[in-house]
């Protein structure tokens, strides 16, 4: 048996694709993915029309899809994160109906709970075998865990794969397996390498951003929960990496050794499995090429799926077991709600990821943001778009000082006596406005170009598009 097709638009065929139907993308192959457009090219020129995209994420390289908006050969998308030329056109309100943003946790809840219903799943794959044994370490695009693509293998009505690199049968470790995928087909090149994955991942060197990671690191120590078993999430940014620093050295300092590192691994965490900070390291997308490097040699750097990650139907998920995440935030107000969807212009530029999910269960879940960005504060009266509700934010940390929500008297009395620079958020607002003065109020349509729902399937706000 051989489930090897010539090509994607035979593909297609085979996989009875009609008007009206939906497809999905996983986005491990990030801003140096051409397997979205590859299959959208195909599609269009079959002449189906209606489709409805459930993508985990879209980059800048996705702008195809304007044009297939635009020609009716797209009606629909559905996404955890959007960037670049295909969010500005939705924030103008190219699309009739919203987009439907959800967080990494919950799209594979939707998925599971058949609230998403996937006809088609075209997954890329860096390496596969003939029957479609798969996974994201081998190949020349190799991109390591394959974690988002996980859950659309499991309920996909059909699975295709699109590889660059086939290997003999069978292929191990296999992340998705041959039992779910109906055809595999090879072509010259899935992604570009240089958008795929960084070479490295680099700390900052602003002196802003180091001294706010400073501060953010003496919160997690003083926080009563840096101790043998600590578990910890943080992002690949420069800002949030000199967090991982900083906490390293303190970790040093107190001889604590840590359970496991969560979510998207960057090579600093690699570095802190093996030199025993951490005895695992639980993978759902990698984010350089340490990583990917390491999840395929070290049994204690393990891939997980986003159901085990952070869907709320699992039974259990990694991020239930967190103690301490730190997060970005385009925007916050003064009841700790942040906004990590759109701009302070309302241009859609992100998405909550799993910004919502680490903060709802984490015990810790730490804001690290500068309080100005080219002169537009980062404290507002009103975010433009609640991404992550305030009730489940627990501090923000900026160069002039730590605000705690007032809902965590527990965490305000742990650490009254750590000499940390605690100031309420309604004064590092109004410190902000001194230097910026108080922005003008924006004006949006009232147009609703995307929902924001929460993990648990409830929409929490709506993106209007901008005039």
């Amino acid at each position: 048996m051989n489930k090897i097709l010539p090509n994607i638009r035979e593909s297609i065929v085979k996989s009875g694709l009609k008007d009206g139907m939906t497809i999905s993308f996983h986005h491990h192959l990030r801003n140096g993915d051409y397997v979205l457009n590859m299959v959208m090219r195909e599609i269009a020129s079959l002449g189906i029309k209606n489709l409805t995209i459930q993508a985990s994420a879209l980059f800048d390289c996705h702008f195809e899809l304007i044009e297939h908006i635009k020609s009716g050969v797209v009606s629909h998308i559905e996404t955890n994160y959007m960037s670049g030329r295909i969010a500005n056109a939705i924030s103008h309100g190219i699309l009739k109906d919203p987009v439907v943003f959800r967080s990494h946790g919950g799209r594979p809840a939707a998925i599971k709970s058949r609230r998403v219903h996937i006809d088609v799943a075209f997954l890329a794959a860096p390496a596969s075998d003939k029957m479609g044994n798969s996974n994201g370490s081998l190949g020349k695009s190799a991109c390591g865990s394959l974690g988002y693509a996980i859950p659309d293998s499991e309920y996909a009505d059909k699975i295709i794969i699109i590889t660059d690199t086939l290997f003999p049968y069978p292929l191990f470790p296999a992340s998705i397996k041959e039992s779910n995928v109906d055809f595999v087909v090879k072509v010259d090149a899935i992604g570009n390498p240089e958008g795929i994955v960084s070479g490295t991942t680099r700390i900052t060197r602003d002196p802003i951003s180091l001294k706010i990671a400073e501060y953010a690191a003496n919160l997690i120590k003083y926080s009563g929960l840096l101790k043998d078993g600590f578990s910890f999430q943080t992002g690949a940014g420069g800002a949030s990496l000199a967090v991982t620093k900083y906490l390293k050295s303190i970790m040093k300092e107190l001889d604590v050794k840590g359970s496991f590192g969560l979510g998207g691994i960057t090579g600093y965490l690699v570095d802190m499995l093996n030199e025993g900070y951490f005895e695992a390291l639980q993978d759902v997308q990698c984010f350089d090429l340490l990583a990917v490097s390491s999840i395929m040699d070290n049994p204690r750097h393990v891939e997980i799926s986003a159901t085990e990650y952070a869907s709320p139907l699992s039974k259990s998920r990694a991020t239930s077991s967190l103690d301490v995440v730190v997060l970005g935030a385009t925007q916050m107000d003064t009841d700790f709600n942040v906004n990590v969807h759109t701009d302070s212009s309302g241009i859609i530029t992100g998405g909550s990821g799993g910004h919502s999910d680490t903060a709802e269960d984490s015990k810790l879940s730490i804001i690290v943001a500068p309080l100005f960005r080219a002169r537009l504060p980062l404290i507002v009266d009103k975010v433009q778009c609640i991404s992550t509700p305030g009730k489940h934010i627990d501090a923000l940390v900026t160069q002039r000082g730590i605000a705690i929500n007032p809902i965590r008297q527990d965490l305000i009395d742990t650490i009254k006596d750590a000499k940390l620079p605690i100031i309420p958020i309604e004064e590092l607002k109004n410190l902000t406005e001194k230097y910026t003065g108080v922005p003008d109020r924006i004006t949006l349509s009232k147009k609703c170009i995307a929902e924001v729902e929460n993990r648990h399937g409830k929409i929490i706000d709506c993106i209007f598009a901008v005039e």
